[in-house]
Protein backbone atom coordinates (compact mmCIF):
# COMPACT_ATOMS: atom_id res chain seq x y z
CA UNK A 1 0.00 0.00 0.00
CA UNK A 2 2.75 2.58 -0.45
CA UNK A 3 0.51 4.53 -2.53
CA UNK A 4 -0.85 5.80 0.36
CA UNK A 5 2.27 7.95 0.97
CA UNK A 6 1.21 9.38 -2.18
CA UNK A 7 -2.46 9.98 -1.33
CA UNK A 8 -1.42 11.85 1.70
CA UNK A 9 1.10 14.28 -0.58
CA UNK A 10 -2.21 14.56 -3.00
CA UNK A 11 -4.17 15.49 -0.37
CA UNK A 12 -2.26 18.06 1.86
CA UNK A 13 -1.82 19.96 -1.08
CA UNK A 14 -4.62 20.36 -2.77
CA UNK A 15 -6.69 20.88 0.78
CA UNK A 16 -4.48 23.46 1.53
CA UNK A 17 -5.01 25.22 -2.31
CA UNK A 18 -9.23 24.69 -1.22
CA UNK A 19 -9.02 26.70 1.69
CA UNK A 20 -7.52 29.62 0.14
CA UNK A 21 -9.88 29.35 -2.63
CA UNK A 22 -12.89 28.55 -1.46
CA UNK A 23 -13.00 30.24 1.65
CA UNK A 24 -14.63 33.90 1.98
CA UNK A 25 -11.58 34.71 4.12
CA UNK A 26 -8.98 33.03 2.05
CA UNK A 27 -7.77 36.84 0.52
CA UNK A 28 -5.69 36.92 3.93
CA UNK A 29 -3.75 34.06 2.98
CA UNK A 30 -1.92 36.24 0.45
CA UNK A 31 -0.20 38.43 2.99
CA UNK A 32 0.82 35.06 4.74
CA UNK A 33 3.74 34.67 1.65
CA UNK A 34 6.14 36.84 4.19
CA UNK A 35 5.33 34.00 6.84
CA UNK A 36 8.36 31.24 7.58
CA UNK A 37 6.67 27.77 7.96
CA UNK A 38 8.55 24.74 8.86
CA UNK A 39 6.07 22.34 10.35
CA UNK A 40 3.88 22.18 13.32
CA UNK A 41 2.22 25.16 15.14
CA UNK A 42 4.59 27.66 14.63
CA UNK A 43 5.37 30.35 12.41
CA UNK A 44 7.51 33.60 11.88
CA UNK A 45 6.65 36.66 11.01
CA UNK A 46 8.37 39.38 10.23
CA UNK A 47 8.67 42.58 12.27
CA UNK A 48 10.31 46.16 10.56
CA UNK A 49 10.90 49.15 13.11
CA UNK A 50 11.51 52.60 11.17
CA UNK A 51 12.46 55.71 12.48
CA UNK A 52 10.58 58.96 10.65
CA UNK A 53 12.64 61.56 8.90
CA UNK A 54 15.14 64.13 10.74
CA UNK A 55 16.71 67.00 9.23
CA UNK A 56 19.83 67.28 6.71
CA UNK A 57 22.52 69.55 7.73
CA UNK A 58 24.58 70.84 5.60
CA UNK A 59 27.95 70.07 7.35
CA UNK A 60 26.90 66.46 9.26
CA UNK A 61 24.83 65.27 6.22
CA UNK A 62 22.44 62.58 6.87
CA UNK A 63 21.10 61.74 10.61
CA UNK A 64 21.69 58.43 10.65
CA UNK A 65 19.07 55.60 11.76
CA UNK A 66 18.81 52.07 12.42
CA UNK A 67 16.45 49.33 10.94
CA UNK A 68 15.39 46.89 13.08
CA UNK A 69 14.60 43.75 10.60
CA UNK A 70 13.50 40.46 13.05
CA UNK A 71 11.02 37.50 13.04
CA UNK A 72 9.11 36.78 15.91
CA UNK A 73 7.63 33.12 16.79
CA UNK A 74 4.38 33.12 17.01
CA UNK A 75 2.07 29.93 17.94
CA UNK A 76 -1.31 29.35 15.72
CA UNK A 77 -3.51 28.40 18.66
CA UNK A 78 -6.18 26.48 16.30
CA UNK A 79 -4.53 23.43 16.20
CA UNK A 80 -7.90 21.09 15.06
CA UNK A 81 -8.53 17.46 13.61
CA UNK A 82 -10.88 14.27 12.86
CA UNK A 83 -10.66 10.86 11.71
CA UNK A 84 -12.18 9.69 9.19
CA UNK A 85 -12.97 5.88 8.46
CA UNK A 86 -13.55 4.04 5.21
CA UNK A 87 -14.77 0.17 5.66
CA UNK A 88 -12.84 -1.76 3.48
CA UNK A 89 -15.75 -3.47 2.11
CA UNK A 90 -17.24 -0.23 0.70
CA UNK A 91 -14.43 0.84 -1.28
CA UNK A 92 -11.10 -1.29 -2.68
CA UNK A 93 -7.84 -0.04 -3.11
CA UNK A 94 -8.87 1.31 -6.53
CA UNK A 95 -11.53 3.34 -5.19
CA UNK A 96 -9.92 4.49 -2.57
CA UNK A 97 -8.57 7.60 -3.71
CA UNK A 98 -11.85 8.85 -5.26
CA UNK A 99 -13.54 7.93 -2.29
CA UNK A 100 -11.14 9.76 0.26
CA UNK A 101 -10.83 12.62 -1.77
CA UNK A 102 -14.69 13.23 -1.70
CA UNK A 103 -15.15 12.85 1.77
CA UNK A 104 -11.89 15.23 2.89
CA UNK A 105 -13.16 17.81 -0.10
CA UNK A 106 -16.67 17.70 1.42
CA UNK A 107 -15.39 17.85 5.05
CA UNK A 108 -13.64 20.93 3.84
CA UNK A 109 -16.58 22.83 2.11
CA UNK A 110 -19.31 22.01 4.89
CA UNK A 111 -17.42 21.91 8.19
CA UNK A 112 -13.64 23.72 7.89
CA UNK A 113 -14.36 26.55 5.81
CA UNK A 114 -17.04 27.53 7.67
CA UNK A 115 -14.94 27.76 11.34
CA UNK A 116 -12.27 29.05 10.09
CA UNK A 117 -13.93 32.32 8.30
CA UNK A 118 -15.99 32.72 11.41
CA UNK A 119 -12.64 32.25 13.93
CA UNK A 120 -11.05 34.95 11.24
CA UNK A 121 -13.66 37.61 11.19
CA UNK A 122 -14.89 37.17 15.08
CA UNK A 123 -11.03 37.93 15.56
CA UNK A 124 -10.75 41.19 12.63
CA UNK A 125 -13.78 42.58 14.45
CA UNK A 126 -12.30 42.40 18.04
CA UNK A 127 -9.00 43.88 16.94
CA UNK A 128 -10.79 46.70 15.39
CA UNK A 129 -9.87 50.44 16.25
CA UNK A 130 -12.82 51.89 14.76
CA UNK A 131 -16.16 50.59 15.66
CA UNK A 132 -19.42 51.39 15.37
CA UNK A 133 -22.01 49.61 17.90
CA UNK A 134 -25.67 49.14 18.08
CA UNK A 135 -26.84 50.13 14.52
CA UNK A 136 -29.27 47.94 13.03
CA UNK A 137 -29.08 47.96 9.38
CA UNK A 138 -31.58 49.97 7.59
CA UNK A 139 -31.91 50.70 3.67
CA UNK A 140 -32.28 54.58 4.52
CA UNK A 141 -29.15 54.74 6.17
CA UNK A 142 -27.30 51.60 4.99
CA UNK A 143 -24.91 53.13 2.66
CA UNK A 144 -24.24 56.69 4.46
CA UNK A 145 -23.11 54.50 7.68
CA UNK A 146 -20.83 52.16 5.32
CA UNK A 147 -19.40 55.35 3.40
CA UNK A 148 -18.65 57.13 6.95
CA UNK A 149 -16.40 54.18 8.13
CA UNK A 150 -14.91 53.57 4.98
CA UNK A 151 -13.90 57.05 5.20
CA UNK A 152 -12.46 56.91 8.97
CA UNK A 153 -10.24 53.96 7.44
CA UNK A 154 -8.65 56.21 4.56
CA UNK A 155 -8.09 58.90 6.91
CA UNK A 156 -5.59 56.39 8.83
CA UNK A 157 -4.44 54.65 5.96
CA UNK A 158 -3.70 57.90 3.67
CA UNK A 159 -6.27 56.95 1.13
CA UNK A 160 -3.85 54.69 -0.46
CA UNK A 161 -4.25 50.47 -0.68
CA UNK A 162 -6.78 48.26 -1.20
CA UNK A 163 -9.95 47.87 0.97
CA UNK A 164 -11.83 45.01 1.68
CA UNK A 165 -15.44 44.77 3.17
CA UNK A 166 -16.76 41.73 4.52
CA UNK A 167 -20.36 42.11 5.11
CA UNK A 168 -23.19 39.50 6.14
CA UNK A 169 -25.17 38.33 3.19
CA UNK A 170 -28.24 39.83 4.85
CA UNK A 171 -27.11 43.66 4.85
CA UNK A 172 -25.32 42.67 1.64
CA UNK A 173 -28.64 42.05 0.43
CA UNK A 174 -30.55 45.07 1.48
CA UNK A 175 -27.28 47.20 0.10
CA UNK A 176 -28.11 45.87 -3.38
CA UNK A 177 -31.76 46.91 -3.50
CA UNK A 178 -31.48 49.92 -1.93
CA UNK A 179 -32.01 52.39 -4.43
CA UNK A 180 -29.05 54.85 -3.26
CA UNK A 181 -26.48 52.61 -4.34
CA UNK A 182 -27.32 53.00 -8.26
CA UNK A 183 -24.65 55.83 -8.03
CA UNK A 184 -22.46 54.31 -5.55
CA UNK A 185 -21.88 50.56 -6.71
CA UNK A 186 -19.95 49.51 -9.09
CA UNK A 187 -18.00 46.26 -10.32
CA UNK A 188 -14.68 45.28 -10.20
CA UNK A 189 -12.14 42.14 -10.18
CA UNK A 190 -10.34 40.96 -6.79
CA UNK A 191 -7.70 38.55 -6.21
CA UNK A 192 -8.02 35.39 -4.23
CA UNK A 193 -4.94 32.86 -4.50
CA UNK A 194 -4.94 32.17 -7.91
CA UNK A 195 -8.61 33.34 -8.33
CA UNK A 196 -9.76 36.56 -9.72
CA UNK A 197 -13.48 37.19 -8.69
CA UNK A 198 -15.87 39.78 -10.24
CA UNK A 199 -16.97 41.68 -7.23
CA UNK A 200 -18.98 45.15 -6.49
CA UNK A 201 -17.09 47.75 -4.99
CA UNK A 202 -18.18 51.07 -3.19
CA UNK A 203 -15.62 54.09 -2.71
CA UNK A 204 -12.67 51.36 -4.28
CA UNK A 205 -13.20 48.75 -1.76
CA UNK A 206 -14.06 45.50 -2.82
CA UNK A 207 -17.02 43.99 -0.97
CA UNK A 208 -17.30 40.84 -0.01
CA UNK A 209 -20.84 38.99 0.97
CA UNK A 210 -19.97 36.08 3.60
CA UNK A 211 -22.84 33.74 5.43
CA UNK A 212 -24.42 36.30 8.30
CA UNK A 213 -23.74 32.91 10.59
CA UNK A 214 -20.31 33.27 10.05
CA UNK A 215 -20.09 37.12 10.86
CA UNK A 216 -20.53 36.76 15.03
CA UNK A 217 -18.52 38.59 17.59
CA UNK A 218 -17.34 35.35 19.38
CA UNK A 219 -17.74 31.49 18.75
CA UNK A 220 -17.58 28.77 20.90
CA UNK A 221 -15.17 26.03 18.57
CA UNK A 222 -15.91 22.75 20.54
CA UNK A 223 -13.41 20.00 21.40
CA UNK A 224 -15.89 17.72 19.93
CA UNK A 225 -18.02 18.74 17.42
CA UNK A 226 -17.34 21.86 15.04
CA UNK A 227 -18.40 25.37 16.37
CA UNK A 228 -21.29 27.56 17.39
CA UNK A 229 -21.92 31.05 17.72
CA UNK A 230 -20.87 32.23 22.06
CA UNK A 231 -24.00 32.89 24.16
CA UNK A 232 -24.32 36.77 23.94
CA UNK A 233 -22.70 37.22 20.88
CA UNK A 234 -23.71 39.87 18.44
CA UNK A 235 -23.83 40.08 14.58
CA UNK A 236 -21.59 42.14 12.85
CA UNK A 237 -22.99 43.74 10.33
CA UNK A 238 -19.60 44.34 8.23
CA UNK A 239 -15.76 44.83 8.41
CA UNK A 240 -13.45 46.95 6.61
CA UNK A 241 -9.88 46.95 6.93
CA UNK A 242 -6.46 47.33 4.16
CA UNK A 243 -6.26 43.89 2.32
CA UNK A 244 -2.61 43.51 3.82
CA UNK A 245 -3.48 44.00 7.37
CA UNK A 246 -4.43 40.78 8.45
CA UNK A 247 -1.79 37.79 8.08
CA UNK A 248 -4.24 34.15 8.28
CA UNK A 249 -2.14 31.24 8.06
CA UNK A 250 -3.65 27.36 7.24
CA UNK A 251 -2.23 24.25 7.43
CA UNK A 252 -3.12 20.90 6.81
CA UNK A 253 -0.38 19.29 8.95
CA UNK A 254 0.84 15.19 8.29
CA UNK A 255 -2.12 13.72 6.41
CA UNK A 256 -2.01 9.99 7.42
CA UNK A 257 -3.66 7.33 5.46
CA UNK A 258 -3.86 4.22 7.20
CA UNK A 259 -4.76 1.33 5.32
CA UNK A 260 -6.64 -1.94 5.84
CA UNK A 261 -4.37 -4.35 6.18
CA UNK A 262 -2.32 -1.81 8.60
CA UNK A 263 -5.09 -1.03 10.86
CA UNK A 264 -4.93 -2.68 13.91
CA UNK A 265 -8.27 -1.58 15.09
CA UNK A 266 -10.55 -2.03 11.81
CA UNK A 267 -10.79 -3.63 8.43
CA UNK A 268 -11.03 -0.10 7.08
CA UNK A 269 -9.13 2.99 5.87
CA UNK A 270 -8.05 5.05 8.32
CA UNK A 271 -7.80 9.13 7.33
CA UNK A 272 -6.23 11.33 10.37
CA UNK A 273 -6.70 15.14 9.16
CA UNK A 274 -5.17 17.80 11.42
CA UNK A 275 -5.40 21.52 10.41
CA UNK A 276 -3.75 24.64 11.76
CA UNK A 277 -4.89 27.81 11.69
CA UNK A 278 -4.70 31.35 12.97
CA UNK A 279 -4.92 35.04 12.13
CA UNK A 280 -2.44 37.44 12.86
CA UNK A 281 -2.72 41.41 13.03
CA UNK A 282 0.30 43.47 13.27
CA UNK A 283 -0.50 46.08 15.95
CA UNK A 284 -0.05 48.95 13.85
CA UNK A 285 -2.85 47.57 11.19
CA UNK A 286 -5.40 47.75 14.07
CA UNK A 287 -6.29 51.07 14.11
CA UNK A 288 -7.48 51.05 9.96
CA UNK A 289 -9.78 48.48 10.77
CA UNK A 290 -13.40 48.85 11.06
CA UNK A 291 -16.26 47.08 12.44
CA UNK A 292 -20.00 47.73 12.59
CA UNK A 293 -22.14 45.48 15.03
CA UNK A 294 -25.58 45.16 15.93
CA UNK A 295 -24.53 44.40 19.67
CA UNK A 296 -23.37 47.23 22.30
CA UNK A 297 -19.25 45.63 21.75
CA UNK A 298 -19.23 44.62 25.33
CA UNK A 299 -19.62 41.04 24.28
Amino acid sequence: MANTIEYAKVFQKELDRQITEGSTSGWMEDNASQVIYSGGNEIKIPKVTLLGLANYDRDDGYTGGAVTYAYETQKMTMDRGRRFRIDALDVDESGFGLAAANVASEFQRTKVIPEIDAYRYSKLGEAAGITKYSYTPDKDTVLSTLIGQITAVREVVGGEGELVVTMARSVYDMLMLSSEVTHSIDSGSFTQGELSLDVKTICGAAIIPVPSSRMKSKYTFSATDGFSAAGGASQINWIICPKDAPIAVSKTDNVKIIAPDQNQFADAWDIDYRKYHDLFIPENKKAAIAVCSAGTGAD
